[in-house]
Formats: C-alpha cells, structure tokens, sequence
C-alpha cells in the first residue's frame, strides 16, 4: 500500500523488524514538537508483544528517505471488544504528527485503508490533527493536564494551590519510604498497588507484562516512583519521558493510600526527580474524563484541563466501540469487578484487559 502525493512525498508502511527503520523514525519523534511517547515505535512494539496485538505504523517520507510524517497503529482484536486499528493503543494519545496538512490528510485516508484492508471496522485517533469528512470528532469527553516544572522544590510546593499543598506538607513529615527504579523489584510493587486500585475502580488489570516490555523498550526514559510505608508499598506510578517532559501514566494506590498520604507524597516526590534527574521543564499529569473526581484531584494541584481531541472513523452500519468503563453500558459489569476477591481480578483481568487498547 503505498499513497502518492503532489509533492513527491509518498505514505507507506514501515518495517518495525528493522532497527534501521524504528531508529529514522523516532528520530523525527523526537524532533518534533508535538510528540508523545506514545508515537515511539518502542511504545507500539512493547504493548503490541506484550498484549498479543499487532503493531503498525505509517511513514510519509520523500525519495531520499526523509521523513514528514509519522502515525503509528495498533492492531487491536479482541473476542470481547471487537475489532480496531487504534493510534495508539493502550495510550491516551497518539495521532498523526507531522506538520503538513496535505500529508495529515494522506496519512488518515492511507489509516484508513488498512483498516479496511485489516478488517478493522473502527479507526480511533487519539490526538493529532482531526481529520476532515467521515470521521466522528470528540472534543468534549476527556481533558488533558500539563503545566511547567517549578525551579526548585520550594518553589514547586508554592506553585501547588494552598489546600493541597498543606497535603502535601504533612507527607514529607510522615513515615513513608520513597523508591525510584525500573529494575524487577520496583516493577513488582507498582504492579502489587496498580492491581489493587484498578481493582477498586472496576476495571481489568493490564498483563504484568505490559508494564516490562514497556520498561524494557524505553529503558531509561520509563521509570517507577514508589511510596511505602512499613515495608508495604501504597502509591505507585509508572512515568515515561519524551523532550524534557514527564508522562506519570499507570499510577494507583491503595485503600489505605489517602490516609496515609502517600498519594500526595507520590506527586510531589515524582516531579522532583522528573526535574532534578531526568532535567524535565513540562509535567503532564494526563487525561481524565470531564467532571469526575480525577479531574478534580488535577485541579487541586493547580492543572487546568485542556479539551483533548479524538477522532474515529466506521464502517457503514456500524457503531464505534465503547471503551470508556463510565458508560452506563458498563455500569453492572464494574459493580460486580469491584467486589472480586483480588487474586481473581488479577487472574481474570489480564485476559480481558489486552483486548481493550
């Protein structure tokens, strides 16, 4: 499948068994002042592996190899979910990212003809420029937080709104143990905390696996802060970091997190480090939908929400999928996961979680 354009700038699929290719293309990732980590091939080929899926991605590029755009997608297939090809899946953004309109609008049609060509009935955007004519445009149901980096500890609490920063006082003077690593050891507690509070939330935990080849395809630019106290782990958050910005993306806590405030300590502790060792300026405390009391917590640190901007595409008669577990259409299923003992939600959850994307 290969899209030809006026301006000699052809749209093809890449070769992600080819380090060679992978490299050209985060190259450009990086380069790019729009970019996520969730447009490094290393984020598509570790979820796809880790989950089972298929990774994909789309290159607009001259005769000379240059490259002017990049989209990469996931494969996702699912007995339960159904059938997508999502950019990106597991990820709260993604999208097209180049900065030509001509090739945006190649890559989405080249997107969508693999989709039809894949047997995908849906194509999910998330982020990136919003295509044009037969794609359905969400603007409204999640926000995007993000804001600088303080210059220095003190002035990073002075930045946080008052009542939270009381919070968060009170956590530096508690009794909390602080660990910061990839290594198995810090995986094995984020995993022991994310299970939980996904669990308390409703939903399937992702595979334990996700969260290694993650770890393993973004090495030093993915990382876990852990808040403990007494030897059990309480807060948890897996980060990765693209351009001097830091991504706390799976994070959770326990039962017993708010009391202690290890949540709070679990903030505060991350943007110090994503500053002092990992010389971040920007924190972008991710998405949430509007209205709930995540977005709400955001806010308390002093983040606006910012509309964040999905597109989709279907067949003719058919529906989008529905993944948002607030749905109503969810709404027995996540009452019934919230009161499962959490040895089965942790058995369970992985089976069903790898098909979601």
């Amino acid at each position: 499948m290969t899209v030809q354009l006026p301006t000699l700038v052809a749209i093809m699929p890449a070769n992600l068994n080819d380090a060679g290719e992978r490299a050209r293309i985060d190259d450009y990732v990086r380069a790019h002042p729009d970019a996520t980590p969730f447009h490094l091939t290393g984020w598509n080929v570790a979820v796809a592996r880790a989950c089972g899926q298929t990774a994909h991605c789309l290159i607009a590029q001259t005769a000379n190899g240059e490259i002017h755009g990049v989209l990469p997608l996931t494969e996702i297939r699912s007995p339960l979910f159904g059938k997508a090809l999502v950019s990106t899946g597991f990820a709260v953004d993604g999208g097209i990212l180049t900065r030509r309109d001509a090739v945006a609008d190649a890559l989405a049609a080249s997107a969508w003809a693999l989709a039809e060509k894949l047997g995908c009935p849906s194509l999910e955007l998330r982020g990136g420029p919003a295509p044009g004519e037969g794609w359905i445009v969400d603007e409204t149901t999640y926000l995007g937080f993000s804001r600088d980096l303080a210059a220095d500890d003190e002035a990073q609490l002075l930045a946080i709104p008052r009542k939270q920063r009381a919070e968060v006082r009170k956590s530096l003077d508690s009794d909390l143990h602080v660990a910061i690593g990839n290594w198995p050891n810090d995986l094995a507690m984020h995993y022991t905390v994310f299970s939980e509070s996904v669990r308390n939330l409703g939903t399937p935990v992702f595979p334990a696996k996700l969260f290694r080849e993650v770890a393993k395809e973004l090495g030093d630019h993915a990382d876990i802060v852990t808040v403990s106290h007494r030897g059990t782990p309480h807060a948890s958050v897996f980060s990765v970091y693209l351009n001097g910005t830091v991504y706390p993306f799976w994070g959770g806590g326990t039962r017993e997190a708010r009391a202690l405030k290890a949540n709070d300590r679990l903030y505060y502790e991350l943007m110090r480090h994503a500053r002092a060792n990992k010389a971040c300026t920007r924190y972008d405390f991710g998405r949430s939908k509007a209205g709930t009391g995540v977005a709400a917590f955001k806010k308390n640190w002093g983040f606006e929400g910012v509309p964040l901007r999905y597109a989709k595409r279907v067949a003719p008669g058919e529906t989008p999928r529905e993944m948002n577990p607030m749905s109503p259409k969810y709404r027995l299923q996540v009452a019934v996961w919230k009161k499962l003992p959490l040895w089965l939600a942790n058995t369970m959850g992985p089976v069903i979680a790898k098909g979601l994307g």
